[in-house]
C-alpha cells in the first residue's frame, strides 16, 4: 500500500533535508561550509548582486552570519575544493564529483566541439589552449587576439575568445581557476583540478542513477520531475529507471503527496528512506530564488502554493512584487518575500518592498526583523530602511523600528550585474 503524506508533512521533510530549521552553529568555520554543501550538494551561481551574490545566500539561510572569504577559498582559489561546473546550470560542485558530470561534458562536446562555429574557430579553439598552458589562469581581459577586434559571434552576444573560453569550459578542457571579482579566471583543466578527478570519469547510466539518488537525499521527498530538475537531467527514461533501481533496492518508498497532481490524478512521489520526518521545523530564513528549496517553481507552487517570477526583466511600472524579491520562510513555510538592496553608501540595507503569503504567523514580523537585522551586519550594514511598498511593510517597519525611505517604483531600476 502506497503512503499518503499530508501536505505540512512533506514541506517538513523537505525543509530538513535541505538543513532548514536547525539551530545555527555559534561559530561558521569551513567544517560547517562544508556540511552545508555536501548537504545541497550544489551551490548556483548567478551574477546579480542587489543584496549578495546568490551562491552566498544558502549558507547565510543555513548557517547565519559567516565569512564569504572561506567560501570564496574553498571555491574560487587555484586549487579549489569546489568548482563551477555546469550543474544544475552554472554551478558549485565538489571536485571530488567532477567525474558524475562527464557525460554532460561529453555531450556539450557534441554540440559545440564539431558545429559551424568551432570548425570555422578551430585555430582560435588551440591557440587558447595553447595561451593557458603557457601563461597559466587568464581572464578574457587578459588575452590580446585579433579576434576580439573582428566580428562578435552571436553565442551569448560575447566575442570569439570570450565564446571559445566558454566552449573549452563547458566541454571539459578548461576549468575555473577563481575569479577577480565576479570575472572568470580560465585554465587549463589540468591545472585546477587532480588527475583522480580527470581521469576517473563515470558511465551516463551509472553518473545519472547516482545523481537522481543524491536529488532525493537533498530533496527527503520528490517527483521525477523534481528529481531530474536538481541536475537539470532532461532524459526522464533515464531518471525514472534511476527511481525504479533506488525502489527495488529499498531506498526510496513510493509515496503520494496530499494536493499534489499532475493532469488531474495523484502524482507519484518517492519518500528517500533517509529523510528526517519531523514533526515540527522552526526556520527563519530569506533565499535566495536560486535556493534548491524554492528553484524549482513547479515544486515550490506544490510544497508551499507559492507563486514565484524573478521580476528584475519586468518594466517597473508592471512589477508585483519588487526587482529581485525573495522568499521568506518562517516555521515550515514559505509565508512572505522581501526585495532588498544593499546601499552600501549609506550602509543601508533597503527594504524595498515586503509582502505576506497566506498563512504567515502573527509573530512573522518580528522574526522577519530579526533575521534582517542579521542580514545587515552580515552585510556590514549599519541600519535597515523600509518603504511603504507591500502589504507587510508597515508591520515589518513597526517590529524593526525602522525609518522609512522613498518608494522604489519611483525610481530607475538598477541594472542587473553580469559575468
Amino acid at each position: 500500500m502506497t503512503t499518503t503524506l499530508r501536505r505540512a508533512e512533506a514541506r517538513r521533510i523537505a525543509l530538513a533535508a535541505q538543513g532548514l530549521g536547525r539551530p545555527r552553529p555559534a561559530v561558521v568555520g569551513t567544517r560547517q561550509i562544508t556540511s552545508t554543501l555536501r548537504r545541497m550538494r550544489i551551490l548556483q551561481i548567478d551574477s546579480v548582486n542587489v543584496f549578495s551574490r546568490s551562491h552566498y545566500m544558502p549558507l547565510f539561510a543555513r548557517l547565519g552570519a559567516y565569512d564569504t572569504a572561506l567560501l570564496d577559498r574553498l571555491a574560487f582559489s587555484r586549487r579549489p575544493r569546489w568548482v563551477e561546473s555546469w550543474a544544475h546550470v552554472a554551478s558549485l560542485v565538489e571536485v571530488a564529483d567532477w567525474p558524475l558530470l562527464q557525460f554532460r561534458r561529453d555531450a556539450a562536446r557534441e554540440k559545440y566541439g564539431t558545429d559551424d562555429w568551432a570548425q570555422a574557430n578551430a585555430a582560435l579553439l588551440g591557440w587558447l589552449r595553447d595561451e593557458l598552458a603557457a601563461r597559466g589562469p587568464l581572464r578574457p581581459a587578459d588575452i590580446e587576439h585579433d579576434a576580439r577586434a573582428g566580428s562578435r559571434g552571436s553565442w551569448w552576444g560575447w566575442d570569439d575568445v570570450k565564446n571559445g573560453l566558454e566552449r573549452l569550459w563547458l566541454m571539459g578542457d578548461v576549468a575555473i581557476a577563481g575569479r577577480r571579482g565576479f570575472e572568470r579566471r580560465y585554465a587549463l583543466a589540468s591545472d585546477v583540478l587532480p588527475p583522480e578527478a580527470l581521469h576517473s570519469p563515470v558511465p551516463r547510466a551509472e553518473a545519472i542513477h547516482e545523481l537522481v539518488r543524491r536529488a532525493a537525499v537533498a530533496y527527503g521527498v520528490a517527483t521525477a520531475a523534481d528529481l531530474a530538475d536538481y541536475w537539470r537531467i532532461r532524459d526522464r527514461p533515464a531518471v525514472l529507471g534511476a527511481v525504479r533501481d533506488l525502489v527495488d533496492t529499498g531506498e526510496l518508498e513510493p509515496v503520494v503527496v496530499e494536493g499534489w497532481r499532475v493532469a488531474g490524478r495523484p502524482a507519484q512521489a518517492w519518500l528517500h528512506r533517509d529523510a528526517a520526518r519531523p514533526r515540527r521545523v522552526d526556520a527563519t530564513a530569506v533565499l535566495t530564488p536560486f535556493d534548491p528549496v524554492v528553484w524549482f517553481r513547479d515544486r515550490a507552487e506544490r510544497l508551499f502554493d507559492f507563486d514565484y517570477r524573478i521580476e528584475i526583466y519586468t518594466p517597473a511600472e508592471k512589477r508585483r512584487f519588487g526587482y529581485y524579491s525573495l522568499p521568506v520562510v518562517v516555521g515550515d513555510d514559505v509565508v512572505g518575500r522581501v526585495d532588498l538592496k544593499a546601499d552600501r553608501g549609506a550602509s543601508a540595507l533597503r527594504v524595498q518592498s515586503a509582502w505576506w503569503e497566506h498563512g504567515a504567523p502573527a509573530d512573522a514580523a518580528e522574526r522577519l526583523a530579526a533575521e534582517l537585522r542579521t542580514a545587515a551586519e552580515w552585510q556590514g550594514l549599519e541600519r535597515v530602511t523600509v518603504s511603504r511598498w507591500g502589504d507587510a511593510a508597515d508591520a515589518l517597519a513597526g517590529a524593526l523600528r525602522a525609518e522609512r525611505h522613498e518608494h522604489p517604483r519611483n525610481d530607475a531600476a538598477p541594472s542587473p550585474v553580469t559575468g
